[in-house]
């Protein structure tokens, strides 16, 4: 039986492992996906403030020598879910099973003035460029707009104003600098009101100012003013927005879409179709659209893919179960540990660790094991 699977981020990366891993050359599992390689989130970050490189940070899929797996470098063009065919720029697959990873893509251009008057860092085609955008600053407003509800990496826009504050401070441009976050949340990290109360410390010692319950919704660039939905507005000198976020547009077109996103089974991350999974962001599981949540409905959805293959009993659930390293600045970093029941809007558990330099050793060694696991080389983050 065919497994193909759509998408090679946390999700599809893991799954595609764990199939390999259980049947070796006998397995059959095709892994499509249109970029050269995969970028964890946090490395964006890293590359935007001159952390890391672009060519350090990118683990080539055409590094994947897993057994049973074919790596295959496409766009997709049409998903049929009923039939399990998907097209491609490379040719059409068939599925006995088929999986949709694909995330969420962001659209910086439904936001009008973004493009013209600011700069995103959800894509690496976007964050990277960036690093010459930063150095060149010389100081003024900052501006770290959220558009809308959900995006990608719930913490990044706190992480982004932590780490500005520490390039500006590093090259003494902070005292003539200002630095705002405006989102449409409440709080920085809603589900964790412990992770929340550490960020606002953490922006009120570094005189970070914190703007919740607004979204950005336009942008002047000649002016350089940004707009919000309250009616408000602020003057910058730099401004970085998180774009809207929503379902690739082959898989809206497909019909798998419900009101913007995938829904699925919150236990087992089956789809309305038979034989088709959906893990990851691309759904609307409810827990928040991050790596490791797609890391671990990858998990779960590949052993009861085995199952399925074995002929066997699928028992195996997802958990809602997620750890979350957050980049504090000053080169430590604190850990969140969530659990969600499935489905549900809220955690069940949270505990929060402190931010400390070990914990800094622990986000690195969690990047390392990943490309280990993955793409089976040493990485020197």
């Amino acid at each position: 039986m065919r497994v193909v699977v759509l998408g090679a981020g946390f999700g599809g990366l893991e799954l595609t492992t764990k199939l390999s891993e259980e049947f070796g050359d006998t397995a059959d599992v095709v892994l499509i996906d249109r970029e050269d390689g995969f970028v964890f989130g946090f490395s964006k970050l890293d590359v935007m403030f001159g952390r890391a490189t672009e060519d350090a940070v990118l683990h080539r899929y055409a590094d994947i020598t897993r057994p049973g797996v074919k790596v295959v470098k496409a766009e997709i063009t049409a998903i049929d879910p009923v039939a399990k065919h998907v097209d491609t720029t490379e040719g059409a697959f068939d599925a006995d099973i088929l999986v949709i990873a694909l995330g969420a893509d962001v659209h910086p251009e439904a936001t009008p003035g973004l493009l013209e008057g600011g700069h995103e860092f959800y894509s690496p085609g976007s964050a990277f460029p960036l690093r010459e955008v930063v150095e060149n600053f010389q100081g003024g407003r900052v501006v770290i707009g959220v558009t809308s509800l959900p995006f990608k990496c719930p913490p990044a826009p706190s992480e982004a104003a932590l780490l500005l504050h520490d390039f500006l401070t590093e090259r003494d441009r902070r005292d003539n600098s200002e630095i705002a976050l405006v989102t449409p949340q409440p709080a920085p990290i809603p589900p964790s009101p412990d992770t929340s109360a550490a960020l606002l410390a953490a922006f009120a010692e570094r005189g970070i100012s914190f703007n919740p319950n607004r979204a950005l919704k336009s942008v002047d660039p000649a002016l350089q003013v940004a707009l919000f939905d309250d009616g408000s507005e602020m003057a910058y000198d730099l401004l970085f927005g998180i774009p809207v976020h929503s379902v690739p547009a082959v898989v809206a077109e497909s019909g798998l879409a419900v009101d913007g996103w995938v829904p699925v089974h919150p236990m087992t991350l089956e789809t309305s179709f038979p034989g088709v999974f959906a893990i990851g962001d691309v759904t609307s599981i409810g827990t928040p659209k991050a790596g490791v949540f797609a890391e671990r409905q990858g998990e779960a959805a590949a052993e009861r893919i085995a199952a399925m293959l074995r002929s066997q009993a699928e028992t195996a659930e997802y958990d809602g179960k997620g750890l979350c390293y957050i980049q504090m600045g000053s080169d430590q970093v604190a850990r969140v540990n969530v659990q969600f029941t499935p489905g549900a809007a809220q955690p069940v558990v949270g505990i929060f660790d402190e931010p400390t330099m070990q914990l800094a050793a622990d986000k690195a060694e969690f990047g390392r094991s990943r490309a280990r696991r993955w793409f089976g080389k040493e990485w020197a983050t």
